[in-house]
């Protein structure tokens, strides 16, 4: 059994309000850091729901709304007087600050889109409680790019520092969490502010080296229902090889050429490599977006949560596009269990024996490496109903030249 699965928590040496909760994954980590959470927002039915299920004892005050929640949730609400609350966080909904958000000629971006509104939500609880830390968590975009967050979170915890005499200070770093031992590239920003200005020690990488592979963590995984592939291109995926995408069959593949050489997105028919990480699980892929598990099919909900370092005590009993949306909108338990020993570390939570009991050993959510991957298996010749679209085709027509995001296009 893989440390990943283990079931144990540690005894409690902090309390964290917990904002855009989602499925719980920052919460797990969390709480493996040695921090319970007391409350959570969020707005989400089914996610609620995922909550309910796992920990029963969790509150959820109002209809988790964050953008209203200061109205009425209050330190005494909760049992507790202000500057008691040892962590807030959470990760505003990201996808005003997604790359897809970053280029779309369509969508609102960043701060200026609705969904954006709750980083206001956010710090207004920030200066409800003033508790000794905040820590956010988002997407790369969250801290960079067109619209992003920062200066506006910045220039809320300044104007809570001017009102309330603390030294909230934001200090962020965009990591990738296969350098910390999730089995899966996922870039994301971290943000982490003490109420006294103390000196933020943003965790160093542990496995930028040497990262944990997909095989580490599915091999023992066997699922009684696996989704089927769908989609016009579904029967391609046996002649993608392993790690590869749909530019395998191109004119600069090994393939037949049957795509233009960089003319789809890269996870197009992108297939997982046993021995590698896992690319980023998006959270509603469409039906020729991978990753894609070797087997040629999607991934299960479990199988993502794996990729993700959930452990299996941790249930989604929902609906597959439900459950695989919350799993890719969620914080990598192992990241945040890393970020919450950092937090403990840094403020000494706790006593000072438990603590060092705690921060003493690996992350409890770091998975086992595996000591044998197997081979990957040959990519087949192309299904004949593919045959007639065999030809040359033509290529990206080069860097700055193809689509061009918004924000070039708006320019002037």
């Amino acid at each position: 059994m893989t440390a990943a699965r283990s079931s144990a928590r540690t005894r409690p040496m902090g309390k964290v309000l917990s904002l855009f909760t989602g499925a719980g994954g920052l919460d797990v980590g969390l709480e493996r850091a040695g921090l319970a959470t007391v409350a959570c927002m969020e707005v989400a039915a089914d996610a609620r729901a995922v909550l309910a299920a796992n920990r029963p004892g969790w509150v959820m005050p109002g209809n988790g709304d964050v953008n209203t929640a200061a109205q009425y949730l209050t330190p005494r609400a909760l049992g507790m007087k202000r500057g008691q609350l040892d962590l807030i966080a959470g990760g505003p909904p990201c996808q005003p600050f997604s790359k897809a958000a970053q280029w779309a000629s369509t969508a609102r971006s960043g701060m200026e889109d609705d969904r954006a509104k709750s980083v206001h939500g956010m710090l207004d609880l920030v200066e409800g409680f003033l508790p000794r830390a905040l820590l956010v968590e988002n997407v790369e975009g969250f801290l960079r790019g067109n619209g992003n967050a920062s200066e506006v979170i910045d220039d809320g915890l300044a104007g809570i520092n001017d009102r309330h005499g603390t030294s909230y200070r934001m200090v962020a770093k965009v990591v990738d969490a296969a350098d910390y031992g999730v089995p899966q590239h996922r870039r994301r920003a971290i943000g982490i502010a003490y109420r006294d200005g103390a000196e933020v020690h943003l965790p160093e990488a542990t496995h930028a080296g040497d990262p944990m592979r997909a095989w580490d963590v599915l091999w023992d995984l066997e699922e009684d229902e696996k989704p089927a592939a769908t989609g016009q291109w579904a029967a391609l995926l046996p002649s993608i090889p392993e790690g590869g995408n749909y530019l395998h069959l191109t004119a600069r593949g090994d393939g037949e050429e049957l795509f233009g050489w960089r003319t789809r997105y890269w996870s197009f028919l992108l297939k997982l490599a046993k021995d590698r990480p896992s690319w980023t699980l998006p959270a509603s892929p469409g039906p020729s977006t991978g990753p894609f598990h070797w087997d040629n099919r999607p991934l299960s909900v479990r199988e993502q949560m794996r990729l993700q370092t959930f452990p299996d005590e941790w249930s989604i009993d929902q609906p597959f596009r439900a459950g695989r949306r919350m799993v890719g909108n969620a914080t990598p338990p192992l990241l945040a269990e890393v970020l919450g020993r950092t937090i403990v570390r840094d403020l000494e939570l706790g006593g000072a024996s438990a603590r060092a009991r705690l921060l003493s050993g690996a992350p409890s959510l770091l998975p086992e490496r595996q000591p044998r991957v197997p081979r990957a298996v040959a990519p087949v010749p192309i299904p004949e109903a593919y045959q007639p679209h065999v030809g040359t085709k033509e290529a990206h027509p080069g860097e700055g030249v193809g689509p061009s995001p918004r924000r070039l296009a708006t320019r002037g």
